[in-house]
């Protein structure tokens, strides 16, 4: 199986200020990994790169070294089929359509990487039948029938995962996932990633929590001022000097049953 992700040389700017800043990373399909850092770092702009929603900055100097993008192997993609290959999980909360679709719905538009079902769309027993499954996968079977407007922020968030996850489950991509969540919603969500990385699910987690930081996530990536400044194991990179360095505070760590928590 091809790498889920492999950034060479990458450069991405944003109107006329540089982002990201020379980005190499390969991140294996099924893997578990955690990218912190700082707000204004560049974490938003290189998920949208990676998503195909921004586009490197090439060179016309030949002396540069080459720019490449590659997810699931391949350097060129149909959005709507990446979509589908993708999941994309962010704090975001759905936009007006959705808000009037049921659960199981909001989790059949992952099929078609559209914020309702809208009449065009046809969708098949064959669709219905994984929908549930999902929906039963994330805990998510009392949601079947309730509008996404009068759900809580964590059993949206729940439903979202499962839109991600109802085309394909093999990468989530998850853009500060527990941001709005109160402190249960926050376990809940946590246990739920817990049992999808260990059913195989590969996890990109962005994020400045770092009790986000499950502890099937081996590999900690560090953002500062749009530079990787560090790619390492958990246990190496994941302590309270390296952490105030990074974030330019005094950080104190603590860790129980796995997870780490800072303060």
């Amino acid at each position: 199986m091809p790498p889920f992700l492999e950034l060479t040389h990458v450069n991405v700017a944003r109107g006329d200020n540089l982002v990201l800043h020379d980005i190499n990373l390969s991140v294996n399909t099924g893997e578990h990994i955690a990218i912190l850092g700082p707000n204004g770092c560049g974490k938003s702009t290189l998920i949208k790169t990676i998503t195909c929603e921004c586009y490197p900055f090439v060179s016309s100097d030949p002396a540069q070294p080459e720019t490449k993008v590659s997810i699931f192997g391949r350097e060129r993609w149909d959005l709507t089929e990446l979509k589908k290959r993708l999941g994309v999980v962010s704090a975001e909360l759905p936009g007006k359509p959705t808000l009037h679709t049921t659960g199981r719905d909001a989790v059949l538009t992952g099929f078609f990487s559209s914020s309702t079902l809208w009449p065009n769309l046809t969708v098949t027993p064959a669709m219905r039948e994984r929908a549930d499954e999902v929906l039963e996968l994330i805990d998510g079977v009392k949601l079947v029938d309730k509008p996404v407007g009068e759900m809580s922020a964590g059993q949206q968030r729940r439903i979202m995962i499962g839109r991600a996850l109802v085309g394909s489950s093999q990468m989530l991509l998850l853009d500060e996932p527990s941001n709005a969540l109160d402190l249960n919603a926050q376990r809940e969500l946590r246990g739920l990633l817990r049992k999808l990385a260990q059913q195989g699910t590969g996890i990109l987690l962005i994020t400045h929590h770092i009790a986000d930081i499950i502890p099937e996530i081996h590999r900690i990536l560090l953002l500062r001022d749009g530079r990787i400044i560090g790619d390492g194991p958990k246990q190496e990179l994941l302590t309270a000097p390296t952490l105030s360095d990074l974030f330019q505070t005094e950080v104190q760590l603590t860790q129980k049953d796995g997870f780490h928590h800072a303060w």
